[in-house]
């Protein structure tokens, strides 16, 4: 399936791709009520427009067509998920990894600098709820905020492109009825950037919360020295297990390069740590 989008037939296709990334199976009369819907019931898209598009995706090995049923291949599932990824950013990868990071970074700092300060365990709770709660708020903030403007920005611009290539259709009955639906698409792409966008934060400040707090726990609860050694080796083991890790399997950069990464970033947070402690 090519990426540009050059005819209704297209347009179509993406369509039953994102309705099929929500379910890999789906009845034909049940996908044609969908599309319907984005029509607002008017006859924009015919039966005989639909059953080309199916049919040249499954040439191209997109689905299969069992009956009355349309199913994904693997790799229709694929494709699918990476038009979701495109249109909707369904994937947290930013949400996760700076949620980890902030968190790791964060509960590092307080545990350093309540060891070398000497602070009290209330202090220290005191200044963990105060620290981790504004760190989280503010990543909330960020990505509901700034995640609603910058992927509705972007989805215009996608939106924008494919008009431009949809103009050159000489057919006018055609190009009339692929515009009016992909405006539809767009116009419910919309809705679900703004949802996508609260559940993003949320993610994100979970992550923070839990990067943060369970060391913190750890440090509080077990006597010293064993307190510092414990929680900044589960701060390690965040880093290391989960955030190089997620980072690499999602970039499909090298691990060791990942891991080298976020161990410079850890390693100037613990520094700053560190001189912060020895000051108070």
């Amino acid at each position: 399936m090519s990426f540009e989008v050059q005819d209704l037939y297209d347009v179509i296709k993406i369509v039953t791709l994102l309705i099929l990334s929500k379910t890999s199976k789906i009845d034909l009369s049940k996908l044609r009520g969908r599309i319907e819907e984005l029509c607002d019931h008017r006859i924009c898209v015919e039966p005989g427009d639909l059953n080309r598009a199916l049919s040249e995706l499954a040439n191209e090995g997109l689905i299969t067509v069992k009956g009355e049923y349309i199913e994904l291949t693997s790799v229709g599932s694929k494709v699918s998920g990476d038009w979701k990824s495109l249109l909707l950013k369904s994937e947290p990868i930013l949400e996760v990894v700076a949620g980890l990071t902030d968190g790791s970074v964060t509960s590092l700092m307080i545990i350093l600098s309540s060891f070398f300060a000497r602070l009290s365990s209330k202090l220290t709770i005191f200044a963990a709820l105060l620290t981790l709660a504004s760190v989280a708020i503010t990543n909330f903030s960020s990505f509901f905020l700034g995640g609603v403007t910058e992927d509705i920005s972007e989805i215009i611009a996608v939106k924008r492109l494919m008009d431009y290539s949809l103009s050159d259709n000489p057919d006018r009955g055609q190009r009339l009825k692929s515009i009016e639906l992909l405006k539809q698409v767009f116009t419910l792409l919309n809705k679900e950037v703004q949802k996508a966008n609260i559940v993003s934060a949320i993610v994100c400040a979970l992550t923070t919360l839990f990067a943060g707090f369970t060391p913190i726990l750890v440090y509080l609860v077990l006597p010293t020295p064993y307190n510092l050694l414990s929680s900044v080796a589960l701060i390690g083991s965040i880093v290391v297990l989960l955030l190089a890790r997620y980072r690499s399997k999602m970039t499909r950069i090298p691990l060791k390069i990942t891991l080298l990464e976020t161990l410079i970033i850890m390693l100037i947070a613990t520094f700053a740590s560190i001189l912060l402690g020895t000051s108070l």
